[in-house]
C-alpha cells in the first residue's frame, strides 16, 4: 500500500503549499539561516516553504516510480510497510498543520491569535521524511537488484520437466461445465479455421479453468476424436505469473519430441536454438497444445512465437483469469469461453458427490442444511470441493451440519485459509494501481451490490488515484474498475446496453482476503461486533469502516474509535438505524464520512470542524446549516431524508448561500433543497446536481455552473397545483451548454397522467444531451419532435405518463443516435412510423407496463437487438415477433424478443 499512500502524500504536499489558509512568517530568510536559526532578510516565508518541500515531493515521486512497476516479494513486502508508515506519518503532519490553522483562523474568539506556520518546526519534519525516503529507497534498489528465489512458482524444476503434469489421480466427473467441454470440443475438432486457432478459458482464481483443461487434455472421447481429426502431437504446460520461456519449451518438448537429442543436451543448449528446435518439431504436426494458467498479454506474445503459422487446423488451449489476455490470444470473439459461478443446484450436486461417494448417498435429514452449506460457497468450485473434503472427514450429523451451514463454527474460516493460496496471486500481481482500488471494496458489507457512481466517489476523494495528464480522475477511476472486473476480482452484477458498470461486488473469498490484506496493511478495518471495534483491532488503522451501527453507542467501541485521530474514513455501511447514535465526529482529518444509514434528527454541528472533508454524505430531513462551508476542500456533499417521509411541497428549503463558496464540489444531491441565487460566485468544478426542484433551475443558478454533465430535477406536486409548474424552467435549460445527462421526475401525489398537456410546446431541452429520462409529465406526443432533433441523444427513457395520448405517430427523420428507448406505464395505444429513416441505430427497446399498446412499427426493427416486453398487451408481443421474423427472413438473426409477466 505504499504506492497509494505516497500518491495521496504527493496531492497533499501540492495542497499544502498552494493552500489559501495557510499563513506563513512574513520574515524574509534563506534557506542556509533557516538551517542555523538565523533569520535575515532574503526570501519569503511562502518562497521558502516552497522551496523545503519541494525536496519532501522530489523524494516521494522518487519512491513512486521505483514501486510502480514491481511486484512483491517478502523482503519488498517489509520496506513497503516501512515506506508506507513514513509517508503516513509525514502527511498526518502536513494535515494536521492545515487543520489546525484553519480552525484557528475561523474561531473568531482567538481574535489576534498568532497562526502563523512554524517553519522551523516544518523543516525539522521534512528533513526528517526525506533522510527516511532516501534510506528507503536505497534499500529497495538494492532489493530489486539482488531477487530472492519466488516461492509461488507452478513450474517444475527443469530437469525434471516430464513430471510437470500428473494425472493418475481421476476426479469427480466436473460438474456445471457440460456446455463448455461441448464447445471446447467442437472448436478443437471442427474444421473452422485452418490457421492455427486459439480457444481461450476465462474466469476468476479457483471457477475450474485448469481443471476443465485437464479434462479435456485426458478425456478419451476428445483423444480419440483428436486423433480421428489427424492430430499427431499434444501438450499441457503450466505457465503461472513467474514463467521461464526456456522450462516452458523444454517442457512441451519433453511431450511432443521425447525421443530428441535436444532432450539430452538440453544444459548446454541456448534458448534459441530451442526454440528453433521446438519449431522444428512442430512445422509438419498438427498439434494441441495446452497453455494453462497465462498472466499477461507479453507472456502470451512471447509464447506465440514458439508455435509456426501453417495452416494445418492445430489448435491452442489457454486459460487465464484476465481477460485481456484471452482478447489478445483469440482471434474470435466465439473461441472465448467465459466460465460462469455454478447456479444452487450445481453447488448442491457437487458439494454431495465430493462429501458422499457412489457407495453412499447423502442422507435425507443432512439435504437442508447440505443445500444451505453449497449456497454459501457461492458457486465458486474451489470453495464448494474444500469444504467438501473437510465435511467428510467431519461427523455427518445434522447438529453439526446446521453448524457449518449457519457459519457457527471454523470450517468456512479454514477452508478460506486452505484456498487463499490460489487466490492470493489475483491480488499479489495487481498493477501498483488497481490494489488500493481492490482492497476498498472491502470496506462494504459481503455480497454488497455496490453502485459504480458512489464507488468511484469514494475512490476519488480518498485521493489515492493518479490519473495520466491529459485524463479526469473520474474517467481513471472508471478505468481501474474496469480492469478489476476485466481480471475478474471484481463482479459486474448490472450493466447497462453498452456494457457500463451499474452495480458489482465482491465474491465472498476475495471480500475475505480484501479484509484481511487491508487489516494487515493498515489501510481500512472492518467492525462487525464488539471485539472488532477495540483499540486492539483498529490501532493505526487508515479507515474504518462499520457494518452495525449500533457498535457506536457501545462505550468501549466509541471511545477506542475516537481514539484513532489520524484515521482518513468512517464509512457506516450497516443496516440503516432510525434512532441518533453517536457518531465519531473527532476525527479530525477525515476525509471521508459516510453515514447515510444513520439518521439525525438535528444537524450534526460538528462535521463543520472537519475540515478536510472530501466526501460527506448524511440522513437528514432539516435544513443545513450555512456552517457546512467551512468544508472548503469538500467534493462530494450528499444528503438524502429520511425513508418514508416527504417534506411539504408548500415549504420552500434552500442550501445556504455560503455553498456558493464551496469551490472544489464536483457532486451535489440534497433531497429537498435548491440553491439559492449565487449572487456572482461560481462553482465550476460543479459536474453532477441532483434531486433538486425546478426553483434551482433559474437563469443565474444555471449560469453559475458552466460545467455541469449530470442533472437531475424532481418535482413535487402538491394537489392544487397550477398546470406551468412543471414546465417553465425547461427554456433555461440552453444555457447548459456541456450537460449530457438529464432526469426529470414529476412526483404526482393526486396520480394525474396530464400534468401539463396545454405547455407541451415548451419544451426546450440542450442540444448536448446524451442521456434523457422523463416522468410524469403528460406532454402531447406530438412534443416529441423536439427530442427527435437531438442529435447527441443515445438514451431516452419515458417513465410513468411522461407522454400522453393514444398514438404516437412519426412522419420525419430523427432520433439518429438513439440506441436505447424505454417506454414505461403510458396510455399509448397506436405507434407508427412513416420510413426507416425514423430512429435508424435502435438497438434496444424496452416496453414496460403498456397494457393498451397495439403497435410496434416494424420499420425500427432494421438495426434491432433486443426487445424487452414486461406486463403489456398481447398485441405488442405479437408485433415484436414479427420484427423478429422480419429479420430473419432479410438475413439478419441476431434480433433477441424477450418477453416477462409478473403473473410467472
Amino acid at each position: 500500500m505504499a504506492y497509494a499512500a505516497l500518491i495521496s502524500l504527493k496531492q497533499t504536499i501540492q495542497r499544502f503549499v498552494n493552500s489559501h489558509i495557510l499563513i506563513v512568517p512574513s520574515v524574509f530568510v534563506s534557506l542556509q539561516e533557516l538551517q542555523s536559526r538565523s533569520f535575515l532578510t532574503r526570501r519569503s516565508g511562502k518562497e521558502l516553504l516552497s522551496e523545503i518541500t519541494d525536496f519532501a515531493f522530489f523524494e516521494v515521486e522518487s519512491l513512486q516510480q521505483i514501486l510502480k512497476d514491481i511486484n512483491s516479494s517478502e523482503k519488498l513486502n517489509a520496506l513497503d510497510g516501512q515506506i508506507r508508515e513514513a509517508a503516513y506519518v509525514f502527511e498526518d503532519i502536513l494535515e494536521s498543520h492545515l487543520s489546525a490553522q484553519f480552525i484557528l483562523q475561523s474561531d473568531q474568539r482567538l481574535g489576534d491569535f498568532d497562526s502563523s506556520l512554524d517553519l522551523q518546526k516544518l523543516k525539522q519534519d521534512i528533513d526528517s521524511f526525506t533522510e527516511t525516503a532516501k534510506m528507503m529507497k536505497k534499500e529497495l534498489i538494492y532489493e530489486l537488484d539482488n531477487p530472492l528465489p519466488q516461492n509461488y512458482d507452478h513450474i517444475c524444476d527443469f530437469i525434471d520437466v516430464s513430471s510437470i503434469i500428473d494425472f493418475s489421480k481421476k476426479e469427480t466427473k466436473m460438474v456445471g461445465v457440460s456446455d463448455h467441454l461441448r464447445d471446447i470440443e467442437s472448436l478443437v475438432s471442427n474444421w473452422w479455421s485452418s490457421k492455427v486457432q486459439t480457444i481461450s478459458l476465462v474466469g476468476m482464481a479457483g471457477i475450474g479453468k485448469t481443471t476443465l483443461a485437464k479434462e479435456v487434455f485426458e478425456d478419451p472421447s476428445i483423444l480419440r476424436l483428436l486423433m480421428y481429426r489427424g492430430f499427431q502431437c499434444r501438450a499441457f504446460v503450466t505457465i503461472g505469473p513467474n514463467y521461464r520461456l526456456r522450462e516452458v519449451m523444454l517442457s512441451i518438448l519433453s511431450q511432443v519430441d521425447r525421443d530428441s537429442s535436444i532432450m539430452q543436451a538440453q544444459v548446454y543448449i541456448y534458448d534459441d536454438e530451442l526454440a528453433e528446435h521446438l519449431k522444428e518439431s512442430l512445422l509438419h504436426r498438427r498439434y494441441f497444445i495446452v497453455l494453462d494458467d497465462v498472466w499477461s498479454e507479453q507472456v502470451w506474445d512471447d509464447l506465440k512465437g514458439l508455435f509456426p503459422e501453417i495452416n494445418n487446423g492445430s489448435r491452442i488451449l489457454l486459460t487465464t483469469r484476465l481477460e485481456e489476455v484471452a482478447r489478445a490470444s483469440s482471434n474470435e470473439e466465439f473461441a472465448i469461453l467465459k466460465m460462469c459461478l455454478l447456479n444452487k443446484e450445481e453447488s448442491w450436486k457437487l458439494l454431495r458427490e465430493k462429501v458422499f461417494d457412489d457407495k453412499s448417498a447423502c442422507p435425507s435429514q443432512l439435504e437442508k442444511a447440505g443445500r444451505k452449506i453449497a449456497e454459501n460457497c457461492d458457486g465458486l468450485p474451489i470453495l464448494i470441493v474444500t469444504v467438501a473434503k473437510i465435511l467428510q472427514k467431519a461427523e455427518k450429523t445434522l447438529e453439526y451440519w446446521n453448524k457449518v451451514a449457519e457459519k457457527e463454527n471454523l470450517v468456512f474460516d479454514d477452508a478460506y485459509d486452505q484456498i487463499s493460496d490460489v487466490l492470493y496471486p489475483s491480488y499479489m500481481y495487481l498493477p501498483q494501481r488497481l490494489k488500493a482500488c481492490f482492497l476498498y471494496m472491502g470496506a462494504f458489507p459481503q455480497k454488497y451490490e455496490i453502485p459504480r457512481s458512489k464507488l468511484l466517489s469514494l475512490w476519488v476523494a480518498e485521493g489515492f488515484l493518479e490519473p495520466d495528464r491529459c485524463e479526469t480522475v473520474e474517467c481513471f477511476a472508471e478505468k481501474c474498475l474496469e480492469g478489476l472486473v476485466s481480471r475478474n476480482l471484481v463482479i459486474a452484477h448490472k450493466t447497462n446496453f453498452s456494457g457500463r458498470i451499474k452495480t458489482c461486488s465482491l465474491h465472498s473469498v476475495f471480500w475475505r482476503l480484501c479484509n484481511v490484506e487491508a487489516s494487515k496493511n493498515k489501510f481500512s478495518h472492518v467492525a462487525k461486533s464488539c471485539a472488532d471495534g477495540l483499540v486492539g483491532a483498529i490501532k493505526s488503522q487508515r479507515r474504518l469502516c462499520i457494518h452495525n451501527n449500533i457498535l457506536f453507542g457501545i462505550k468501549d467501541v466509541h471511545k477506542s474509535m475516537a481514539s484513532i485521530v489520524n484515521a482518513r474514513t468512517l464509512i457506516c455501511s450497516g443496516p440503516h438505524h432510525q434512532y441518533p447514535v453517536p457518531i465519531c465526529f473527532g476525527l479530525r482529518l477525515l476525509r471521508v464520512l459516510d453515514a447515510l444509514t444513520i439518521c439525525f434528527y438535528e444537524f450534526p454541528m460538528d462535521v463543520s470542524k472537519l475540515v478536510q472533508l472530501r466526501y460527506l454524505a448524511l440522513t437528514y430531513n432539516g435544513i443545513i446549516h450555512s456552517s457546512i462551508s467551512k468544508l472548503r476542500k469538500l467534493q462530494f456533499l450528499i444528503v438524502r431524508r429520511h425513508m418514508g417521509t416527504r417534506s411539504s411541497s408548500t415549504t420552500l428549503s434552500y442550501l445556504p448561500i455560503e455553498i456558493w463558496n464551496m469551490e472544489e464540489l464536483k457532486h451535489i444531491q440534497i433531497t429537498g433543497s435548491d440553491l439559492l441565487d449565487p449572487r456572482g460566485a461560481l462553482l465550476p468544478n460543479l459536474l453532477t446536481l441532483l434531486d433538486v426542484s425546478a426553483r434551482s433551475c433559474t437563469e443565474d443558478v444555471l449560469l453559475r455552473i458552466p460545467n455541469l454533465l449530470k442533472l437531475g430535477v424532481r418535482i413535487e406536486l402538491s394537489p392544487s397545483h397550477h398546470d406551468d409548474e412543471p414546465l417553465w424552467w425547461f427554456d433555461r435549460l440552453s444555457h447548459l451548454r456541456k450537460v449530457k445527462s438529464l432526469k426529470c421526475v414529476v412526483v404526482n401525489p393526486t396520480l394525474r397522467s396530464n400534468v401539463a398537456p396545454r405547455f407541451s410546446h415548451s419544451l426546450k431541452l440542450p442540444s448536448s444531451l446524451v442521456k434523457l429520462t422523463l416522468s410524469g409529465f403528460g406532454f402531447a406526443w406530438k412534443c416529441m419532435e423536439v427530442i427527435a432533433n437531438l442529435r447527441m441523444l443515445q438514451v431516452l427513457k419515458l417513465q410513468f405518463y411522461a407522454f400522453s395520448g393514444p398514438k404516437w405517430e412519426s412522419y420525419d427523420y430523427g432520433f439518429y443516435s438513439l440506441d436505447v428507448l424505454v417506454i414505461e406505464d403510458a396510455d399509448l395505444v397506436h405507434w407508427r412510423v412513416e420510413h426507416e429513416g425514423c430512429i435508424p441505430r435502435l438497438k434496444l427497446l424496452i416496453i414496460r407496463h403498456c397494457y393498451r399498446l397495439e403497435e410496434i412499427p416494424m420499420e425500427i426493427g432494421r438495426s434491432l437487438e433486443k426487445i424487452e416486453i414486461v406486463d403489456s398487451n398481447s398485441l405488442a408481443v405479437t408485433c415484436a415477433k414479427d420484427i423478429e421474423k422480419d429479420q430473419r427472413r432479410k438475413g439478419a438473426h441476431f434480433l433477441e424478443v424477450i418477453v416477462q409477466s409478473s403473473k410467472d
